[in-house]
């Protein structure tokens, strides 16, 4: 058997053991669900596990905390060495062991039965001690482990990572976990920022952004969009309120129609109908609609419509909200 045929039929028996979890999963799995929505307002899921459980557990517990569900990893053994102070009656216990017999999870167990803190369990071993002791479990069995000496955990420890993001979705849904939500706790990435970031938090402000009047000469005006460098100018009335707008490519079509750009005005070469965008709207917004109208820059205004300043693609790009 060669390296593909094997990579292959690794994933052929995970398949077919997450194919045998939808057939298992039952109401243990929406008791679990509820029981951490009931939870007290203050109280967390702590996730644990030993070895490569514990790996599994690790990451489940930061799907559910970036997902608007407190929680946080606690190893077994450090448990039993003042970690146990970490969890309180107001805490859910979620175990991972796929043999349910996993010593150093065990050993701890009276510390939750005396203090009240509610365990759930994630096991193949039904019949094991952990799951005697665990008010809710669910069934991590697997005909059998991609291994094929049967000792690693794989097909075990991908169920179990298939049910903690299934459990992450489950209570993001059920809370009402929105987006924003999300970036308010991811603001460093790519996504925290195109959700957070706002246009005015990019724009050129409307004293250095490139404004003229309707009455100027098309090549003053050329000078201007020039030294502004954002390859457009914004054209506004005596309210500031835009007019119009012109832009590189309407120089262009203005010097393929012989326009004497020397007594032209903008009144009359500019732009009436254009796009806008607010200063409070997501900076990720604008980018929708330049893409949209094919445009690389815009007028940013305010409530009132009034211009409040101007914004590019290469200030987007700058800024990482691309």
């Amino acid at each position: 058997m060669n390296h593909l045929e094997n990579a292959l039929r690794t994933i052929d028996i995970e398949i077919k053991a997450l194919d045998a979890a939808k057939k298992n999963l039952g109401p243990s799995f929406s008791g679990l669900v509820e029981m951490i929505r009931s939870r007290p307002p203050h109280g967390r899921v702590v996730v644990m596990g030993v070895g490569k459980s514990g790996h599994i557990a690790n990451k489940i517990a930061a799907t559910l905390a970036s997902t608007g569900t407190p929680s946080f990893f606690v190893h077994p053994a450090e448990a039993g060495h003042g970690d146990l102070g970490m969890i309180t009656p107001a805490d859910i216990v979620l175990a991972i062991s796929q043999s349910g017999q996993t010593d150093e999870l065990l050993r701890i167990l009276p510390y939750f039965k005396r203090h009240g803190v509610k365990l759930a369990a994630m096991t193949g071993g039904l019949a094991s001690d952990l799951a005697r002791h665990a008010e809710l479990v669910i069934d991590t069995s697997v005909p059998e482990e991609a291994c094929p000496l049967g000792l690693a955990p794989t097909s075990s420890t991908t169920l179990a990572l298939a049910l903690g993001d299934a459990l992450a979705i489950c209570l993001l849904k059920a809370n009402g976990f929105t987006r924003d939500d999300f970036a308010r706790t991811h603001p460093h990435g790519k996504l925290g920022r195109s959700l957070l970031v706002t246009i005015a938090d990019v724009m050129t402000p409307f004293e250095q952004a490139p404004i003229v009047s309707p009455n100027i000469p098309v090549r003053d005006a050329l000078f201007l969009m020039s030294k502004g460098g954002m390859g457009f100018l914004i054209v506004t009335d005596d309210a500031r309120r835009a007019v119009g707008v012109f832009t590189d490519g309407d120089l262009r079509r203005c010097l393929d129609r012989d326009l004497d750009i020397k007594t032209a005005l903008i009144d009359d070469v500019m732009i009436r109908n254009f796009s806008s965008v607010e200063d409070g709207q997501l900076a990720v917004e604008a980018v929708n609609l330049m893409e949209n109208q094919k445009v690389s820059a815009l007028p940013v205004i305010d409530g009132d419509r009034r211009v409040v300043g101007a914004i590019n693609m290469r200030q987007l790009l700058r800024a990482g909200i691309i």
